[in-house]
């Protein structure tokens, strides 16, 4: 049996499928898995056990290029090749986990026999598939995809998150927090994400650096950032700060992430992809919430706490706002009470890490 997939993007979201491919192998033990999937994300997935191809889908690079004169015949080139390798399958089912016109065109191109998604029509996506199921908004994201394996038959009740991470990863993390003179034998870090791609998802810059200040000065713990190269959000944050602090902005892999947050006491983050990257491993999170709603796209699973404010206006889901009151409103006092609270419940009770783990390959 062939089976495809199809989740394109955001990190978030690839993490949320994670326990459905879980089940989905239970499933189907011996059935081929390709999962499709664009760049960006890609580097969670590779060398997962459960799937036996990833396919990388370069959309948006294509797209750019496109528009280039001088490079339309190489990316024609491309997408061709990735097309024929798509095709060279006979899929007995494909998945849209994905629900949009993006994925609806990896779905058509597939030419799969059973085609499966969900009836809410986003972006027409319903017309591309010959078989839904009901899309539940009240739902988590993570409990609405297993929906998908539940209509199989298989087992959804209790989600598995696989992040495969290999001895060479785990080494590597290893000799990265060596360098800036980390022990991570016993409670010594707490990991901090500031980041996120909304800008209505940004906590301000300032109480960040308090709330940080404030960890390193009276719980006696080493911060450390995390985020992408060259990230100004973390610069600026550290420029105000009067404790020292560690930065590993760029310095990580997807999968070395993982690692990291595995081995961090707690993690402080903002609604982002980190945040579901280290919910997935089990460490105990206390994220910043505004314009969503953590009820559908919350760290999942036990042991973390959410901090937002409930305003009218919220979850608006904008992408931007003049007024922001439901970040503004959210103060340093009330994050940091989390943070002390969830490390001495975790100093006192052990580790939350039971029902979620990493895949040591």
């Amino acid at each position: 049996m062939n089976i495809l997939i199809v989740k394109l993007s955001a990190i978030g979201d690839v993490v949320h499928t994670l326990p459905s491919v879980a089940a989905l192998r239970n499933l189907y033990p011996k059935a081929h898995i390709t999962w499709v999937i664009e760049e960006a994300s890609s580097g969670l997935i590779m060398n997962h056990p459960f799937i036996d191809r990833v396919l990388v889908s370069r959309r948006r690079h294509w797209l750019r290029n496109l528009g280039r004169f001088r490079h339309i015949h190489q990316t024609l080139r491309e997408i061709r090749s990735f097309l024929l390798e798509l095709r060279d399958r006979r899929y007995d089912l494909v998945i849209d986990f994905h629900g949009l016109l993006k994925s609806s065109v990896i779905v058509v191109a597939s030419r799969g026999k059973r085609k499966l998604g969900y009836d809410s029509m986003q972006e027409l996506s319903g017309l591309f598939v010959n078989e839904t199921i009901f899309e539940d908004m009240t739902k988590h994201a993570v409990d609405r995809y297993l929906d998908f394996i539940r209509y199989l038959g298989g087992d959804g009740e209790r989600p598995e998150f696989f992040i495969p991470v290999g001895s060479e990863t785990d080494a590597r993390v290893t000799v990265l927090l060596q360098t800036h003179g980390i022990d991570d034998s016993g409670d010594s870090f707490v990991a901090v994400n500031p980041v996120a791609y909304w800008e209505t998802k940004l906590w301000a810059n300032d109480r960040f650096a308090e709330l940080c200040d404030r960890i390193i000065a009276e719980l006696n713990m080493t911060v450390v950032f995390t985020g992408s190269k060259n990230d100004t959000i973390i610069k600026e944050i550290r420029s105000t700060m009067t404790e020292l602090s560690v930065s590993l902005e760029g310095q990580t892999s997807l999968q070395e992430l993982a690692c990291l947050y595995r081995r961090a006491s707690l993690v402080v983050t903002t609604d982002s992809g980190p945040m579901h990257i280290a919910a997935a491993v089990g460490t105990p999170t206390v994220a910043i919430f505004g314009p969503t709603d953590p009820a559908r796209t919350g760290p999942y699973g036990n042991g973390h706490v959410v901090i937002r404010r409930e305003l009218q206006c919220s979850p608006c889901f904008l992408k931007k706002c003049d007024l922001m009151r439901c970040m503004r409103d959210i103060t340093v006092d009330e994050v940091f009470e989390a943070v002390k609270k969830l490390l001495e419940i975790r100093r006192k009770y052990g580790d939350f890490k039971d029902d979620m783990r990493i895949l040591q390959t």
